[in-house]
């Protein structure tokens, strides 16, 4: 039989082994959550990075979208305005009489005419022209500007498209 001491060192060799089995499997479990800590953060940083990279392919593409967007609206702004300057270019020319507009007309139309530009085969055979009136003339250019404009828009308007799409 074992004497009281001997009972008391056994109790106490197995409260200091399951101690010691208690603080190695405490140190055995914060290893552990270290490395799950330590690949979580690696996983996150991984993931930074490649969501870093996608802003910056976004704003690039962003910033390319914007540059052609720009050159296009530049484009139409110029051919707008080019044609508001021919506009009244033709409008100056209609109001100081250095222009005049005309139609062709049937032969047999009751209404004064110009006289045709001869031809060679003869002035019999020419066409008959007449002459607008210069309010009407003014505004067949002011509809043929309406009309200019509304071209040029469709066209920016389709340029804008065609850049937003892949």
């Amino acid at each position: 039989m074992l004497s009281r001491w001997q009972l008391c060192a056994c109790l106490a060799l197995m409260l200091l082994s399951a101690a010691l089995a208690w603080q190695a499997q405490a140190w055995r479990y914060e290893r552990l959550f270290a490395e799950s800590d330590e690949l979580q953060a690696r996983q996150r940083v991984e993931q930074a990075e490649v969501l870093n990279e996608q802003l910056r392919n976004e704003r690039e593409q962003r910033q390319a979208l914007e540059r052609r967007l720009h050159d296009s609206e530049s484009i139409h702004f110029q051919e707008l305005t080019d044609a508001q300057q021919n506009q009244a270019r033709l409008r100056d020319r209609l109001a100081t009489a250095d222009l005049r507009l005309s139609v062709l007309v049937e032969r047999d139309a009751a209404c004064s005419t110009m006289p045709a530009a001869t031809g060679a085969g003869g002035v019999d055979h020419g066409t008959v022209r007449a002459r607008l009136d210069p309010a009407h003339a003014r505004r067949i250019i002011a509809i043929t500007d309406d009309g200019d404009r509304g071209l040029i828009a469709l066209r920016a308007c389709q340029a804008y498209i065609r850049a937003l799409a892949p």
